[in-house]
């Protein structure tokens, strides 16, 4: 078993903070690059819940001895039971809005999973401090 590493969804979260920090600076002084930007978030959202579902997986397979099947089926409710994850709901919601990102070309499907991105950032910093209790 080696070592498992939180510093690429530390550095996935971080960017999902600063695309958002971009978000909200282009709203105030670039309108005309807000839907650049929005995409770009998005496309860093993807990488970090990509990230996040690599690690539980990985987490509960190494540490909980999970088989590969039922963590990769199971991996939001299996996290929360450990008390990796407060809410399953909202991380339900997240994965569904990972799913959609494929079809962000259309500008409503884009808009509601760019509306959930605040809520992921929190959650996803709320994870990051507790997976260190599960890691060691």
């Amino acid at each position: 078993m080696s070592e498992i590493s939180l510093e690429a969804l530390h550095l996935a979260v971080k960017a999902v903070e600063e695309a958002l920090d971009d978000y909200h600076y282009a709203a105030e002084n670039q309108p005309r690059l807000l839907l650049s930007v929005r995409d770009g978030t998005i496309q860093r959202f993807e990488v970090a819940m990509d990230l996040t579902r690599q690690l539980v997986i990985r987490i509960l397979k190494e540490r909980y001895g999970m088989d590969e099947a039922s963590a990769r089926k199971g991996w939001i409710r299996e996290a929360a039971k450990l008390g990796m994850i407060a809410d399953a709901e909202s991380w339900f919601g997240f994965l569904s809005a990972r799913d959609r990102t494929s079809h962000t070309h259309d500008s409503e499907i884009a808009a509601r999973v760019f509306a959930q991105i605040d809520d992921f950032l929190s959650s996803a910093c709320d994870l990051l401090q507790r997976l260190p209790a599960h890691v060691a």
